[in-house]
């Protein structure tokens, strides 16, 4: 009896263990995103599930409200859009740029007071530089702000050879041609990545205004397939006009620009194909 007895004990010790380990797995989700029978919520739209899409035309995300490419999560009744970013938030974060600074998430950024639209409580992204709308990651300490999709911006990484790093500051950005970023409405300086041979320069803020600019001119009005190809006009044109300086320079910068700004589209995937082609076949 005794044995039985031992027996008993230690199958609901096992069977105890497995509800903590399975309770704190469910702890360890993103807090904002639900798990049901039928598929993934957000509590930014529990009405529905939203499912992985992967359209190769433009939207605007409806977490952060800045634009979106490739693979996002869709709502197809309400047309409810999430980067993947957004839909699966971290309740916090960090970035190496910013060391030892922690980020909260926010579904609306923080505000210094109550009265709508003020100028003073507006926010904007210490990485991009453009204003906050939506989701952000916020550092209570310093006050710093970064979009969902400007988190995943990498401190360095290569191409062809060509390294390149993050930093404050820039000499003249090959795209905008100035220091500092041009017809921002902010103080905030940006991002902007360097080259180690001191060749390459770009605001992290100008990689999406090429991508606006390329909309603009109508490569995103289209409903059927829209490539990133459809910006080498924009970035040609730009680089041609600042100085272009061969075609190695122009095959590594317009490899570049599309790296990063994949990643602020919120689908980083989109360089794995057509991107390296570039290197190869031009």
């Amino acid at each position: 009896m005794a044995e039985i007895g031992e027996q008993t004990t230690k199958r609901v010790a096992e069977k105890h263990k497995s509800r903590s380990s399975s309770s704190n797995s469910k702890t360890n989700r993103p807090q904002n995103q639900i798990r049901t029978n039928m598929g993934k919520t957000h509590s930014s739209h529990p009405e529905h599930e939203l499912e992985l899409k992967n359209y190769q035309k433009p939207y605007t995300c409806d977490g952060c409200r800045e634009p979106g490419f490739g693979k996002r999560y869709r709502c197809e009744e309400c047309e409810y859009e999430l980067h993947e970013d957004c839909m699966f938030n971290k309740s916090t974060t960090t970035h190496k740029f910013f060391k030892e600074s922690t980020f909260k998430f926010y579904d609306k950024p923080p505000r210094k007071c109550d009265k709508k639209n003020c100028n003073n409580c507006k926010r904007y992204c210490d990485a991009c530089g453009k204003h906050i709308k939506g989701f952000v990651y916020h550092c209570d300490e310093k006050g710093w702000d970064l979009h969902p999709c400007c988190c995943n911006l990498k401190n360095e990484f290569k191409i062809d050879g060509v390294k390149f790093y993050l930093g404050e500051t820039v000499s003249n950005c090959s795209w905008c041609n100035q220091k500092k970023i041009k017809d921002s409405l902010s103080d905030i300086r940006g991002w902007s990545y360097i080259s180690k041979c001191d060749t390459y320069h770009f605001h992290v803020y100008c990689a999406m205004e090429m991508v606006i600019e390329g909309w603009k001119n109508g490569a995103a009005n289209r409903n059927d397939c829209l490539a990133l190809e459809n910006l080498e006009l924009p970035i040609q044109r730009q680089l041609n006009r600042n100085g272009g300086r061969g075609n190695k320079y122009w095959r590594i910068a317009k490899v570049f620009l599309k790296t990063i700004v994949s990643i602020l589209l919120g689908d980083p995937t989109i360089t794995l194909g057509s991107l390296l082609v570039d290197l190869v076949i031009k």
